[in-house]
């Protein structure tokens, strides 16, 4: 008996690398694609108000697909669904750089949303069944691989640039080799399947109101996040009057922010649990905000752009976590979740133009510090039983084939 307790933990552990790996090869196609978009805007021939159309796109993609996860993992077991969706999205790196106009471009970013969104579901609802099952926090930490992904595919998009290289050359390097990690990583994750009973979720439903709760204060960190991350460089530029280089380490020191605490969130949340973790970082994130909205020095700007990082990096894998507790049916809560999120990532860079074209950039980030506060009033829907008496909806619905 003792033995197989220690195989379990021992099997447990791999299926906790194997899901991080797959997080990190996730994250590596979003870098490998962004550092492009400017090779990718030329080829296309598209202006900057047609770019900023075409790149709405990912996003609507990705709201239509994700309901779609729950059905091809129950179809095809979690294993299975998330080996074709990695696969799926990886190959569909190479798709925008191929698009020679706008048409084809806003297609291509459809179907590129759409693959990402669907993977997403899928990987995040086997790492919240990872967790429940170590009985340990492990998603902020998940999260974070997604970061440092996205780091590695950044620089290695860098450094292409930098030599001049075709973008349609090197990300179809990146997806091959992407798609044989994603592969070699989705063979460690659980292999989970549906009871033989058990009816098949709906291909598109609302998603539940537990998920609505949950997501809106996913939606509240995303916003400040998103707006942070696309606006933290102009800020420093036009209201602190900084050079270049110091708005541009604004932005990058912000990403690293939000990766190293990721990477330390689990031992915070397993400490302290997720409520007291995202109250505490909702003052941080507000304070923060402050800082932006009434500093007097580029340093104070930077300091308050880091305290939102601090405060926000954790809430969207507690969200996620929470969602995949809070019912019978954990990837479609889940997908709920991302839905909003991505809503909150897509609208956020926009709103935060519209309001600072109406008055200023600072009243913009006085509304990203209103949101931030958010956190501290809404972060008990968080709040859940402990997992020894918590069944995950995944675990009901599922049985394990072991290898």
């Amino acid at each position: 008996m003792a033995n197989e307790v220690v195989f379990g933990r021992q099997r447990l552990r791999r299926a906790h690398y194997a899901v991080a790996a797959v997080f990190c090869v996730h994250g590596a196609v979003t870098g490998s694609f962004a550092t492009r978009i400017p090779w990718i805007q030329d080829h296309a021939s598209v202006g900057a108000g047609q770019l900023g159309l075409a790149l709405a796109f990912p996003a609507l993609g990705a709201s239509v697909a994700m309901p779609l996860a729950g059905a091809v993992s129950h179809r095809f077991g979690a294993r299975n669904a998330l080996r074709g969706l990695i696969v799926l999205w990886t190959l569909s790196l190479t798709l925008p750089s191929l698009a020679p106009n706008l048409l084809t471009l806003c297609a291509a970013l459809f179907v590129f949303g759409a693959a990402a969104g669907m993977s997403d579901v899928a990987m995040n609802a086997l790492g919240v069944e990872t967790e429940n099952r170590l009985d340990r926090s492990i998603m902020s930490g998940l999260h974070g691989m997604w970061s440092v992904g996205a780091l590695i595919g950044s620089a290695g998009g860098t450094l292409a640039a930098h030599l001049g290289s075709d973008a349609r050359l090197h990300h179809a390097l990146a997806a091959l080799t992407l798609t044989l990690l994603g592969l070699a990583a989705c063979q460690g994750v659980l292999d989970l399947r549906s009871a033989p009973d058990e009816a098949p979720p709906p291909r598109f439903a609302l998603p539940p109101r537990s998920a609505l709760v949950i997501g809106a204060i996913g939606f509240c960190a995303v916003f400040a996040e998103g707006a942070s991350l696309d606006w933290s460089a102009v800020y420093l530029r036009d209201e602190m009057d900084s050079s270049a280089g110091l708005a541009a380490a604004s932005t990058t020191a912000f990403a690293l922010t939000m990766a190293v605490a990721r990477l330390a969130g689990d031992r915070i949340v397993d400490r302290f649990g997720p409520v007291r973790t995202v109250r505490v970082g909702g003052v941080l994130a507000t304070a923060g905000g402050l800082l932006v909205v009434f500093a007097s020095h580029p340093a104070v700007a930077m300091t308050g752009f880091a305290f939102i990082g601090l405060g926000v990096a954790v809430v969207v894998p507690l969200a996620f976590a929470a969602a995949g507790r809070s019912g019978p049916n954990p990837s479609q809560a889940i997908a709920g979740v991302a839905t909003i999120t991505y809503t909150s990532g897509l609208i956020a860079p926009s709103a935060i133009g519209a309001v600072a074209d109406a008055t200023s950039l600072v009243v913009s980030f006085g509304l990203v510090t209103a949101l931030a506060f958010g956190l501290v009033v809404g972060a008990g829907v968080l709040r859940s039983a402990g997992r020894d008496s918590v069944k995950s909806g995944v675990a009901d619905a599922v049985v394990e084939r072991l290898p």
